[in-house]
C-alpha cells in the first residue's frame, strides 16, 4: 500500500426525528474533512478511513439512496475492493441501521462499534477506549441536537486517548433537507479544522460561532419590539451608519436570524448592543 494512512477516529450518526445524518472525525492527517465524512439527507452517512478509499463516500451514498441497509452497503463496497483489508468504514442508513468494518491489515489499535443510529471506528489509536468513548457518549446524549452530540463524542474520544500519533485535523458534517443556509442547502453544519495542535477544541470554537450566526432561537424567546426598543434599535443603527436592521445584519452575517419588525432575536439584539 502506498496510499496515505488516514489514522482516524470517527462516528457516523443520525437523528431520525430531526431528519439529520452526520459524521464527525479527528485525525493525525491533514484536512481529514476532505476525505472521511460523507452524508446525504434521508440516505445516510459514511466515514471512510485507514488507507482510505475516497470512492466509498459517493459510492456508499449511492447504495444507501437505493435503499440498501448499512451492512449490505459495507459488503458491496468491500467485496469489490482488492485492498479491503487495509480499509476502515462506518455506515448509518436511512432507517438508523448501522455497521462498521475494520480490515485485518489496519494498524493497531483498530476496531469499531455500532449501535442504534451510530457507527464508531478508529485506527492507530492509543487503545479501544477511544472507540468505546465515542459509542458511550453517543448513547448517553440522546435528545441532544445531532451536531452537538457528535462534537461531544469527539471530545470524549480525545480525552480517552485518541489517535496515538497525536492530533492535527477535525471535521463535523451534519445534513438536513433544506436545513442549511437560506433553506437552499442541505449542509446544516459543515466545519473543518485542517491543521491545528488542538483540532477538536478548535472545532468546538468554530461551532459556537456557527451556532451564533446560523442557529435558531425559538419564536417564543424572541423579544417584542415596542416603541422604546424600536427607538433604541434605530439609534444604535444610526450610530453605526446603517439605515436598517437588515442592512446591518447582512454586514454582520446575521441575516439568517432576522424576522419581522414586531420582534427581534435576542442574539441579534445582544450583538447590536455590543457593536454600538
Amino acid at each position: 500500500m502506498n496510499e496515505p494512512v488516514v489514522a482516524t477516529y470517527s462516528i457516523c450518526g443520525c437523528d431520525l426525528a430531526a431528519g439529520q445524518w452526520g459524521v464527525a472525525a479527528q485525525s493525525k492527517f491533514l484536512a481529514v474533512g476532505s476525505v472521511v465524512p460523507w452524508a446525504e439527507p434521508h440516505a445516510g452517512a459514511v466515514a471512510t478511513q485507514s488507507y482510505a478509499n475516497p470512492r466509498y463516500g459517493p459510492d456508499g451514498l449511492a447504495l444507501l439512496r437505493e435503499g440498501l441497509a448499512a451492512g449490505a452497503v459495507i459488503e458491496r463496497l468491500t467485496a469489490e475492493d482488492a485492498c479491503r483489508e487495509h480499509r476502515q468504514l462506518g455506515v448509518v442508513d436511512a432507517a438508523g441501521g448501522s455497521a462498521t468494518f475494520t480490515g485485518g491489515a489496519c494498524h493497531d489499535w483498530a476496531g469499531g462499534r455500532a449501535g442504534p443510529g451510530y457507527a464508531a471506528q478508529g485506527n492507530i489509536l492509543v487503545s479501544g477506549t477511544t472507540v468505546d468513548a465515542l459509542a458511550a457518549t453517543f448513547e448517553a446524549t440522546a435528545g441532544t441536537p445531532l451536531a452537538e452530540r457528535l462534537l461531544r463524542c469527539l471530545a470524549a474520544a480525545q480525552d480517552a486517548g485518541g489517535d496515538r500519533r497525536g492530533q492535527q485535523s477535525a471535521a463535523l458534517l451534519v445534513v438536513e433537507r433544506d436545513g442549511g443556509y437560506a433553506g437552499l442547502s442541505d449542509a446544516l453544519v459543515d466545519l473543518r479544522v485542517d491543521d491545528h495542535p488542538a483540532p477538536v477544541a478548535e472545532l468546538e470554537r468554530l461551532f459556537e460561532i456557527h451556532r451564533k450566526l446560523f442557529g435558531r432561537t425559538p419564536a417564543a424567546d424572541w423579544i417584542p419590539v415596542d416603541a422604546a426598543l424600536r427607538g433604541e434599535i434605530d439609534a444604535r443603527l444610526a450610530a453605526l451608519g446603517h439605515r436598517s436592521l437588515e442592512d446591518w445584519a447582512g454586514i454582520e452575517n446575521l441575516e439568517e436570524r432576522l424576522g419581522g419588525p414586531e420582534s427581534i432575536d435576542p442574539v441579534v439584539l445582544e450583538h447590536l448592543r455590543a457593536a454600538s
